[in-house]
């Protein structure tokens, strides 16, 4: 048996490990970096950041994801190509080599922290760890306790990291050797074979998918932030604007990816923020850049130049750079990560066709609509194998981690948003003037006007004309915003072109909709777009 280091909260034991190395029990982050480097994990840049390297998954492994299928869940799921099952002998099985293989390592890594900052409905966690990087990216994700809260901690769910075990695929019978396995009953979930990091952070953004929603609380991959009397959240899958466009200088970030939407209003389920940093510049997005430049910040796939700086721009190792901080490190943020109920439901879509407008206003059924349809393009290096925008369908702009049905997050949301009187917009951050490889992608100034007009009511009173198409409205003018950028069709050099573009791509939301109609209302089904040829 080894030592141990720090404050233990609990017993490895209670999980079946027998430590034979020294356990780190909730290091700080200084302490935990400090490791990192000496054991080789990683460097420390010019500005005192830890830069890691994740090996040659530079992001999440959809395809190794399963869920153990067993009765009190079985029928909550909605099973299919996105919630595969595995039964519960392989999770025993892949279960029983990961503490193996954990028990003999030199050094585990333990932290004990929430999901959820209303701690009325947090979940306690425990991730263990074999590498220190990875200890501080799930304390710099998560929320920290603090000293009384640590002493009564008591987790409902663990997560067991072990990414350098690599499964058999043929033995184990899995598709690599990668495997992430949810299981809901034993609430645990067991991690091989990824070094990508932000598997821990989703693994339990999908326990707290399914447990949520029985509270009658919505949770949501969405981005939100608030001046005090307003809040706003953002939905949109990864690398289409959440982290950049909450990040406002004018309002206070509550979060940056993941939230409940309770009786209370908006919470935070992380301590901390994921943000993409390709072609991350000190202009566009100084409170991130400034995390990039602190200690404590975790640096993934980042190159860094002779004098140890960041290049952003450098996209050898992955376009899927990512830096990992604590949400303290954002100054204009809220104290307690909580914010009111949203007067504004911003739905961000990456629009590779380039024929959505770059903002409309919705209807409450047209919101429940996009909401379920969740159309995005999945951006270069957000999953393995993808190198370029491809047109996708992601229902509730976060379906890989939504394991009910669509229609279940759905009717929470219309439910909430007619109970607290909500706006619905679609925001379209992707192309214009043409589809992507011939248009360009939206100026983000013009994406930040249009927004802060959307948020500070000053397109109440504009004048809005209804899309023949998708239905939904677009004003006509808004500050600081060329007027021929708000009609997408003025964009293209080529009408007819537009025109077939735009039909083609009503046919594919409507041809998406069909394994959802049976489950909705019929106004949200009369919401469907309608092309025109």
């Amino acid at each position: 048996m080894g030592g141990t280091i720090g404050t233990p909260s609990g017993s490895l034991e209670r999980h079946g490990l027998s430590p034979s190395g020294t356990v780190h029990w909730n290091l700080d982050a200084k302490d935990l970096i400090a490791l990192a480097v000496e054991r080789g994990e990683g460097i420390l840049s010019a500005h005192g950041a830890l830069v890691t390297e994740t090996g040659e998954r530079t992001g999440r492994s959809p395809n190794d994801k399963f869920i153990v299928d067993e009765a009190s869940v079985s029928d909550d799921i909605n099973w299919g190509d996105v919630n595969v099952s595995t039964d519960l002998d392989t999770f025993t099985r892949m279960r029983a080599k990961v503490v193996e293989f954990l028990s003999a390592q030199d050094s585990l890594f333990v932290q004990d922290l929430y999901c959820g900052a209303d701690f009325s409905e947090a979940l306690p966690i425990r991730v263990v760890n074999h590498n220190a990087w990875h200890n501080t990216f799930a304390r710099n994700m998560f929320i920290r306790p603090d000293a009384q809260q640590l002493e009564k901690h008591e987790p409902e769910f663990t997560v067991l990291h072990a990414p350098h075990f690599e499964a058999d695929p043929e033995g184990d019978g899995l598709n690599s050797q990668c495997f992430v396995i949810v299981n809901y009953a034993a609430k645990e979930v067991i991690i091989g074979g990824t070094r990508y990091a932000g598997e821990i952070k989703k693994s339990i953004f999908s326990v707290m998918n399914l447990i949520l929603p029985k509270k009658g609380i919505l949770p949501m991959h969405c981005s939100a932030n608030t001046t005090g009397e307003n809040t706003a959240i953002f939905f949109g899958l990864s690398g289409t604007g959440k982290t950049t466009l909450s990040a406002d200088p004018k309002r206070a970030l509550i979060g940056d990816d993941e939230h409940g939407w309770g009786a209370n209003g908006v919470f935070n389920f992380e301590g901390g923020c994921y943000a993409k940093l390709i072609d991350l510049s000190e202009e566009d997005e100084p409170a991130i850049f400034g995390t990039t430049r602190k200690h404590g910040t975790v640096l993934e796939n980042i190159v860094l130049d002779d004098e140890g700086v960041p290049d952003f721009h450098d996209t050898t190792k992955t376009q899927n750079t990512r830096g990992s901080y604590p949400i303290e490190f954002i100054d204009n943020r809220t104290a307690d990560s909580k914010g009111g109920h949203p007067q504004n439901v911003i739905f961000l879509t990456c629009d590779a066709f380039g024929v959505l407008p770059p903002i409309s206003r919705l209807t409450p059924s047209q919101a429940a609509y996009h909401f379920i349809s969740g159309y995005t393009a999945k951006v270069a290096g957000t999953e393995v194998g993808v190198k370029e925008p491809q047109a996708t369908f992601s229902a509730c702009f976060g379906e890989p981690f939504m394991p009910m049905h669509p229609g279940v997050y759905a009717d929470l949301l219309s439910e909430k948003m007619d109970q607290h009187g909500s706006t619905a917009w679609l925001i379209n951050t992707g192309w214009s003037g043409g589809a992507y490889g011939e248009g360009n992608r939206m100026k983000i100034k013009y994406t930040r006007a249009m927004l802060n007009a959307a948020l500070d009511g000053d397109l109440d009173g504009v004048e809005f004309v209804t899309d023949q198409r998708f239905g939904f409205e677009v004003p006509t003018s808004c500050p600081g915003v060329p007027a021929d950028v708000l009609q997408p069709k003025s964009t293209w050099s080529n009408g007819a072109a537009y025109d077939a573009t735009a039909d083609k791509l009503a046919s594919m939301f409507n041809e998406n909709f069909k394994r959802y109609e049976a489950g909705v209302s019929a106004d949200v089904n009369a919401a469907a777009p309608a092309p025109l040829a």
